[in-house]
Order: structure tokens, then C-alpha cells, then sequence
């Protein structure tokens, strides 16, 4: 087997064709848009190379035939906040055969150690962990938009390697075809969503920077107490809405507001995969327009929620239900989406788990962050629960 480095448009293509064999029999998986992929590694187009590097291998067989690939990287922003310097590896695919996963490990861990790492976390992006972020262990069926799918013995491959869970992921799915929820559930909803101190837009394409404003000041305040947590980056975050703007429906992405404040936001979006299911991975000049029929003819009945945040202040308080109640007029002008996917929810963060759960939610996913430690002596330790303690006046 021989390990090659991705430097051209040769050794690029080859990346792509690697995982085309892997699923050809799985009717689950929707291959990722090569495009997307390719602007996750373009310094031009990934905000994450201002304080980071990446880089991506192939693996070929003794017939030259690609059989594996991996991608490493590392953000010194994120690397840093662990007790020990942690990068990345991403966009794993590879056959059943541990002898050519950790050749591509191993790569990926000599790289990240060369440039001072001394953990590495995987399967992840080099990004934002909204988008192709976990190691699918359980749940496989059609994933939503972003979220990773991958083959049931890619578990075994990453664990015989040395890797360890640092935390789990859940994904709910919500039925909306059945029977509304609790007339209580609403009733409070209704009775929160009307107090004068509180106020709800939906995301507008007219006040996009003040919305990205607001989304980076909730995020930060809601995930401030993570023992690593990392402010977001605003550059992300208009990266992934200008990637997205296809797919962005205003009146999925709803903010809350205390007094003019910032204090909560949920955004969903169509669930593209259903779409990227029948186009191979590329859209071109040739299959945009049967992209566009596929949009007209509702082809996507899912949405899936990528994020919901709440300030600690605000989160025993109804705002999450006050959202859901402004969101549920959008969703009846809307009937052909049927389902919604919750994802993810981290084991570390028991809050959102149990709001997932409390509007009706069903676990039906569940992914991996595996992480692995250079130092095969060192204890390993599981991601800390996430606590949202006051802040402490004087």
C-alpha cells in the first residue's frame, strides 16, 4: 500500500473517488458535494486557516487503486484550549482493513505531532462541528444535511486503533405529521412568547451581519461555561451562510431577544441530503436544473436543526418554547416538510437532551467524537458536563 499526499487536480479527484466503492450498495448514504469539501481546504474560503494548517492523503493499493483516505488539521484558536494541544483528523473512509486505517492514522498523528499537537480528535471538520462532525455508532439511516454517515465497522477501525469516546451525540427526529403537542406546552409558549420584555425575529437576508451579530453574542454567552470553551468565529459563521444560501429558509432561523437583547436563536434548515442522494456528489451546469425541479417537487421533507442556544439567564424561563410557537406557523405554510431532525445534542450537555426529549423528540442517531491521546500513558478523560452557573455579582 502507498500513502499519497493531495497536491493536484490528479490526487484530488482521487480523494473523491475513494469512499464511491465503499457505499455503492448502501442506499443511505448521500455523497457529500465535492465542492463543499473542496472549500473546507482552501485557505481562500476556510477561516479556520488563519490560525491553522491542514492537509490530506489518499491510500492506494499494490494496483494503485484508492482504498483510503484521510485529512489532518489543527486551529491553534481551538488546539489549545485542552490540557493537551489537540488537533484534527476528518473525512476518513477506508475498507475493512485495519492494516490500511492506521497507515492513515498513523499519518494523520506523525503530521499533528510535527507541528506540536499531542492529541488528536476524529472523525471531525476543519470548522465549525455543526457540519461533518462524529463517527456514526448507531442509527443507520439517512443522515441529515451535514451530519456524517459512514459504515459500521468504522467504529471497530478507529477503536483496535487506540481511539476513545470524548463524548457522544444524539440526534432526535420529530414526527410532525402527529398529533400537536400538549395544549399545555403551547399554552405556555403563547403566554411567554407575549410578555412585553420579550421579542422574536426570524433571520432576514436584508440584516444578515446584525444577525450574525446577535448569533455569535447568544453562542458565546450560552456556551461560556464549557470548561473548553472558544468563542465563535464570526468568519465561520458567514462562511457557512454563504455555503448554505441555497438552502436557507428565513423563517426556519428565529431569534429571541430580552429588552433589545440577544438571548436565544434556533436555525434549521431543508434537509439537502435528499437531495444530494441522486446528484454524485457534484452540481453542475448540466444538473442544476434537475437540482431545481427536485426543489420545486418538495423532494426535501426534512429539515434539520443545527443549532439551538439560550443564555443561561434565559433557559428555564419558556424562551425554547416561545421559539417552537413562532416557528409553528412557519412549519404549516410548509406541509410538505414531515419530519425534523434535532441534532446534535452532546451527552455533555444534559439541557438541550432533555429539551429534545421534552417537545417529543425520539433519539434515533447516535454519533462519536472518538479522541486519541499521543501519550499512550496518559489518563484519558471524558468531555465535562456542561454547567451554566450565574454570574457571581460583587
Amino acid at each position: 500500500m502507498q500513502l499519497i499526499e493531495v497536491t493536484d487536480k490528479k490526487t484530488k479527484k482521487l480523494f473523491h473517488k475513494v469512499p464511491h466503492p465503499i457505499y455503492k450498495d448502501d442506499s443511505n448514504w448521500a455523497c457529500p458535494l465535492e465542492g463543499m469539501i473542496e472549500n473546507t481546504f482552501d485557505p481562500q474560503k476556510n477561516p479556520s486557516f488563519k490560525r491553522g494548517e491542514a492537509v490530506r492523503w489518499v491510500l492506494l493499493d499494490g494496483n494503485n487503486k484508492p482504498i483510503g483516505r484521510i485529512a489532518s488539521f489543527y486551529n491553534l484558536d481551538k488546539a489549545k484550549i485542552f490540557e493537551q494541544p489537540t488537533g484534527g483528523c476528518g473525512f476518513f473512509e477506508c475498507i475493512d482493513n485495519q492494516e490500511a486505517a492506521n497507515m492513515l492514522f498513523d499519518a494523520s498523528r506523525d503530521w499533528l505531532k510535527s507541528r506540536g499537537m499531542e492529541a488528536m480528535d476524529g472523525p471531525v471538520n476543519f470548522g465549525e462541528n455543526y457540519m461533518n462532525w462524529g463517527l456514526l455508532a448507531d442509527g443507520f439511516i439517512p443522515q441529515g444535511f451535514g451530519m456524517p454517515y459512514n459504515p459500521s465497522y468504522y467504529l471497530k477501525l478507529f477503536e483496535n486503533y487506540g481511539f476513545q469516546i470524548y463524548f457522544k451525540q444524539f440526534s432526535y427526529h420529530l414526527d410532525t405529521t402527529l398529533p400537536e403537542l400538549p395544549d399545555r406546552f403551547w399554552k405556555v409558549a403563547e403566554w411567554v412568547a407575549k410578555k412585553p420584555q420579550f421579542s422574536f425575529k426570524h433571520f432576514s437576508w436584508k440584516e444578515k451581519e446584525k444577525f450574525i451579530d446577535d448569533f455569535a453574542q447568544i453562542y458565546d454567552n450560552a456556551w461560556r461555561f464549557h470548561e473548553h470553551f472558544k468563542p465563535i468565529d464570526k468568519d465561520d459563521l458567514k462562511d457557512f451562510i454563504n455555503n448554505a444560501k441555497f438552502l436557507i429558509e428565513e423563517d426556519l432561523i428565529w431569534f429571541a431577544y430580552h429588552e433589545g437583547e440577544p438571548i436565544a436563536l434556533f436555525v434549521a434548515v431543508p434537509d439537502f441530503n435528499q437531495i444530494l442522494a441522486k446528484l454524485n456528489g457534484r452540481i453542475t451546469i448540466w444538473n442544476f436544473p434537475k437540482v431545481m425541479w427536485l426543489k420545486w417537487r418538495k423532494t426535501m421533507t426534512r429539515t434539520r436543526s443545527l443549532i439551538i442556544g439560550i443564555v443561561p439567564k434565559f433557559q428555564r424561563s419558556g424562551i425554547d418554547a416561545a421559539i417552537f410557537w413562532h416557528l409553528r406557523p412557519a412549519m404549516y405554510r410548509k406541509p410538505w416538510f414531515t419530519e425534523m431532525e434535532l441534532s446534535w445534542a452532546g451527552d455533555f450537555n444534559p439541557k438541550i437532551v432533555a429539551l429534545y426529549e421534552s417537545v417529543g423528540g425520539k433519539k434515533m442517531k447516535t454519533h462519536y467524537t472518538m479522541r486519541y491521546l499521543f501519550d499512550r500513558n496518559k489518563p484519558f478523560t471524558r468531555a465535562p458536563i456542561i454547567s451554566a452557573e450565574p454570574e457571581k455579582k460583587n
